[in-house]
């Protein structure tokens, strides 16, 4: 586990992405300081470009786009996390159980796994949220955290079928421990990983999911956030009027919080695969190789 926090320090692009993420993080939480005044207020001329008042213009409906950024990162934020932590935890208990108890337990739960593995998320999430009608935030949160779970059973699964064979779990066994203590104190930690990697890359779908839903009409349109904000862009034709700030703003947070989730997400691919960490090494090479190369003609 140091080893794994060390190695995050050591990474540039690990820490940029955390920087990145914090800050959205923090604008969110501290919404009603740095941008006080309800979002759905008019305070403005429909499309008015960005100004010293309005920094990021107005909607069509004349409310400030930056106050609509601020509150609407915070459900965005809020909902992709919470479903990218259900998510996880979901589909490492079914992958852990499935993967060490085995037999008829894991048949079942395999079975269960691929059922929905098979099926098309977004379709299904757009077929569900029709169904439902106008579906708020913890109705989508639900609806994909149902729907999203058998990747990370998949690859949780693998990589404890892997390790149950290995010594210190059949030493485990050996001294009478029981099964709930292998799995949660044996194999989980060695799955850390593992689970990072599904943990980031599940918030990320969940935040793309959310806006899909959204933009296509499914959202609350009472509440703000980047997927209701890009809707109401929609709505008002914006491109089409040259209000490009009213998409540029909440496509540009979307795009910020997935590209710090991605750089930290490659920073547990080298964890979970250390063959991913000679890039830094080749290139340090290939300078030194060059700097040689140039004192060799430097000589001549």
């Amino acid at each position: 586990m140091n080893s794994a926090l060390k190695l995050i320090g050591q990474q540039k692009k690990a820490l940029f992405g955390l920087v990145i993420i914090c800050t959205l993080c923090l604008m969110a939480i501290f919404a009603p300081i740095i941008a006080p005044g309800a979002p759905s207020a008019r305070v403005g001329r429909s499309h008015q470009p960005p100004t010293i008042e309005h920094v990021l213009g107005t909607t069509k409906m004349g409310r400030d786009v930056y106050t609509q950024f601020v509150w609407g990162a915070r459900t965005s934020i809020a909902v992709g996390f919470a479903t990218g932590i259900a998510i996880t935890v979901v589909g490492t208990v079914i992958g852990l159980v499935a993967g060490y108890v085995g037999g008829r337990t894991d048949a079942v739960l395999d079975l269960a796994t691929n059922a929905v593995l098979v099926i098309p998320n977004i379709p299904l999430l757009i077929l569900l949220a029709s169904f439902a009608g106008t579906v708020g935030p913890m109705a989508i949160m639900t609806i994909i955290s149902l729907t999203s779970w058998p990747w990370g059973a998949r690859m949780t699964r693998s990589q404890t079928l892997a390790l149950r064979s290995r010594d210190f779990v059949t030493a485990a066994k050996m001294i009478g421990e029981p099964r709930w203590r292998i799995i949660f104190v044996e194999l989980l930690p060695n799955l850390l990983p593992l689970i990072g990697i599904n943990l980031v890359g599940s918030i990320i779908y969940a935040i793309v999911a959310q806006t899909t839903l959204e933009y296509l009409g499914f959202g609350d349109p009472l509440q703000v956030s980047w997927g209701t904000m890009l809707y109401n862009a929609q709505n008002s034709s914006a491109i089409i009027v040259g209000a490009w700030w009213d998409i540029a703003t909440p496509a540009a947070g979307i795009a910020l919080i997935g590209l710090g989730l991605a750089l930290v997400n490659f920073t547990f691919d080298e964890i979970a695969n250390p063959q991913l960490r000679s890039g830094p090494a080749l290139s340090r090479w290939l300078r030194l190789n060059r700097t040689r190369n140039r004192q060799l003609e430097a000589t001549r």
